[in-house]
C-alpha cells in the first residue's frame, strides 16, 4: 500500500482526512500516513492519530508516497502542487463514498470530492479540482486546473470555469456562462453573464466589486 500525505493541515485538511478514511479499502491503493504543512504546530491543539510529518517546502516525495492537496486558495494550491510535481510527486484522488460520479465524467489527478458532491454527464475537470459538500457540476460543464468549489455550489449545464476559479458557498454559475482565470464568485452569488479573469463578483445577479 502507498502512503497518502495530505498537503495542508488546516480545517479543510482535517475534513479531507475524514473523506479519505471513509473511502473503502477496495477503492484505494493507499493508507493515510500524515500531513505536510509549513506550520509544524498546526495540529497541536487537536487530538488525532495523524500528525504533521514535515514542511511542504522541504518535503522530498518518495516513490511509496501519494499526495492530495487540501489547500482552498486556487493560486496557492497550483503553486504548491506544481512545486511538488517538479519533485516527481504523484497525486491521487480522494472521493467520499457518497459522491456521485457520472459514467461519462472525466477528471484529472488531485480531485477532491466531498460528501454528497456530484459530477453529471460529460463533465470535464482538470487537475487539482476541489468539489466541496453538496456542490456539483451539471452536464457538459468544464473546470480547468485548480478550481475550488465551496459548499452548496452549482455549476450548471455547459458552465465553464477557467484555471484557478474560486466559488464561495452557495454560488451559482448559470448555463453556458464562462468564468475567467482566477476569478472569484462570492458566496450566495449568481453569475448569469461571463465573468472576466482575475475579477471578484458578488450579488444576484453577480456584479464586479474588485
Amino acid at each position: 500500500m502507498k502512503k497518502l500525505i495530505i498537503i495542508g493541515a488546516g480545517g479543510f485538511g482535517r475534513e479531507v482526512l475524514g473523506y479519505a478514511l471513509d473511502m473503502p479499502v477496495s477503492q484505494r491503493d493507499w493508507e493515510v500516513f500524515g500531513f505536510i504543512d509549513d506550520n509544524l504546530a498546526a495540529l497541536d491543539q487537536y487530538s488525532m492519530d495523524y500528525h504533521v510529518i514535515g514542511s511542504i517546502k522541504e518535503h522530498v516525495p518518495k516513490s511509496e508516497e501519494v499526495f492530495i492537496c487540501a489547500l482552498g486558495d486556487p493560486k496557492i494550491k497550483l503553486q504548491v502542487c506544481g512545486m511538488l510535481e517538479e519533485k516527481d510527486a504523484t497525486f491521487t484522488n480522494v472521493m467520499h463514498p457518497s459522491a456521485l460520479i457520472g459514467r461519462t465524467a472525466k477528471y484529472g489527478n488531485g480531485l477532491i470530492m466531498a460528501p454528497y458532491s456530484g459530477l453529471s454527464a460529460d463533465v470535464k475537470l482538470g487537475k487539482f479540482v476541489t468539489v466541496n459538500s453538496y456542490s456539483g457540476f451539471g452536464h457538459d460543464s468544464v473546470a480547468e486546473n485548480g478550481c475550488t468549489l465551496s459548499a452548496h455550489c452549482d455549476v450548471t449545464g455547459f458552465g465553464y470555469l477557467e484555471e484557478g476559479v474560486f466559488l464561495g458557498s452557495h454560488a451559482v454559475v448559470a448555463p453556458h456562462v464562462r468564468v475567467g482565470k482566477y476569478a472569484k464568485v462570492g458566496a450566495g452569488s449568481v453569475a448569469i453573464k461571463n465573468v472576466e479573469a482575475f475579477s471578484v463578483v458578488f450579488g444576484s445577479p453577480a456584479k464586479v466589486i474588485f
